[in-house]
């Protein structure tokens, strides 16, 4: 079983896979409103299965349940994404837009990943996190959805909230969620901003920047629900 290497063809395919599934669902849904229901349903199906699916398969492998429990970001966005497709709810949906475009898509552009494609955790890494960048696409370019104004800063406090709970968790179990402790073992952004915890402020300041320029494309535009919500 080969290593994962960074950037190498099967990352990059990967990449480009979920570049072009995001495109060309979004396109395919603007033809036709009457797809959109069953399209989210499948697209909701899609996630939550791969996220409880790469949990359980690292469970059957004897993988720590401190080190497998759904608590990292891009996780928690497989739950706030999946109740967003179904219910296309502006705060779920808010969340996720924010969370999965800078987050999820930083987490796929420089995995944590030991293991390279066709070895499972490669496969449902990126479809659990390529699923949610899909997910977020799909509703702002195929269901029409957009950001309120002060959704950058609410995305941000409410990241902030559930950091202090999980700083708990981590705290008790001595483990790593959010990665609030430490930086992740493979190269990422947050090795850019400082060592520990000056990368925790500095990743504050570049998350609350990251959501204000997400949110520019669509300043002054109203949120819009779906014809057929």
């Amino acid at each position: 079983m080969s290593s994962f290497q960074l950037f190498g063809w099967s990352h990059l395919t990967a990449l480009a896979t979920i570049v072009a599934t995001a495109a060309a669902l979004s396109w395919w849904l603007g033809q036709d409103p009457v797809r959109r229901g069953w399209l989210r349903v499948a697209l909701a199906t899609v996630l939550l299965g791969s996220g409880l699916g790469f949990v359980a398969l690292d469970g059957m492998a004897g993988t720590p349940c401190s080190s497998i429990a759904p608590l990292h970001l891009c996780d928690v966005a497989v739950f706030i994404g999946t109740y967003g497709l179904l219910t296309r709810q502006q705060l779920p949906y808010e969340l996720l837009y924010f969370w999965g475009c800078a987050g999820t898509v930083a987490a796929l552009v420089t995995p944590e990943l030991g293991h390279g494609f066709p070895h499972y955790r490669f496969i449902f890494y990126f479809l659990q996190h390529g699923a949610v960048v899909v997910a977020a696409v799909l509703l702002t370019a195929g269901e029409g959805m957009r950001p309120r104004r002060r959704a950058p800063l609410v995305a941000w406090l409410w990241l902030n909230g559930y950091a202090l709970i999980i700083a708990l968790v981590n705290y008790r179990f001595g483990t790593n969620f959010l990665y609030l402790c430490a930086t992740p073992g493979a190269a990422s952004p947050l090795d850019w901003l400082g060592p520990w915890p000056w990368y925790l402020l500095s990743g504050e300041l570049l998350a609350l920047a990251l959501f204000y320029l997400l949110a520019l494309p669509f300043r002054g535009s109203e949120p819009v629900r779906s014809p057929d919500a």
